[in-house]
């Protein structure tokens, strides 16, 4: 298994966690223009993109769902697991091939509870890739649609 170094990765959990959190993990493979999960959807489970793309996507009113940010391999895919009411607060589709390490997320929430300095970490990994998504987010619906864009391009 190789996981690269993003800003998302296991890398970012202390060695002892990271073991923790894999031995919990299934390999899962989707072929391409795979529906992961809906926004509004329970959100049940997590992945680790060991290959491939995932699109993520958010609803937006009167317009079809606006693609707000790509992930790749080592990446996180979803965090809306750990928060309640763990409900997906986007969407996610397979842009090619993707091959993942999937995570049910009840058990993980069991493991960090009996464990609090893991669920700290986890937490904190967890919530890097919020600010993250947010921010992408932000970023994407003010160039799709306010009048002079995000300014964050050159």
């Amino acid at each position: 298994m190789t996981i690269a170094t993003t800003p998302c990765s296991t890398r970012k959990l202390p060695v002892e966690y990271r073991g923790r959190l894999m031995i919990m993990a299934h390999d899962v493979c989707y072929p391409s223009d795979t529906r992961l999960f809906n926004e509004g959807g329970r959100a049940d489970h997590f992945w680790i993109i060991e290959s491939g793309t995932v699109a993520l996507d958010m609803r937006v009113p009167g317009r079809r769902a606006a693609v707000i940010e790509t992930l790749g391999a080592g990446e996180l895919l979803g965090w809306s697991w750990l928060y309640e009411p763990h409900v997906w607060r986007f969407g996610a589709r397979t842009v090619g091939p993707v091959r993942a390490h999937e995570f049910d997320a009840e058990a993980v929430r069991r493991m960090c509870e009996t464990d609090p300095e893991m669920g700290r970490s986890i937490a904190l990994w967890v919530g890097e890739a919020v600010v993250r998504r947010l921010n992408a987010a932000r970023t994407r619906l003010l160039d799709l649609y306010a009048p002079y864009g995000s300014g964050a391009r050159g």
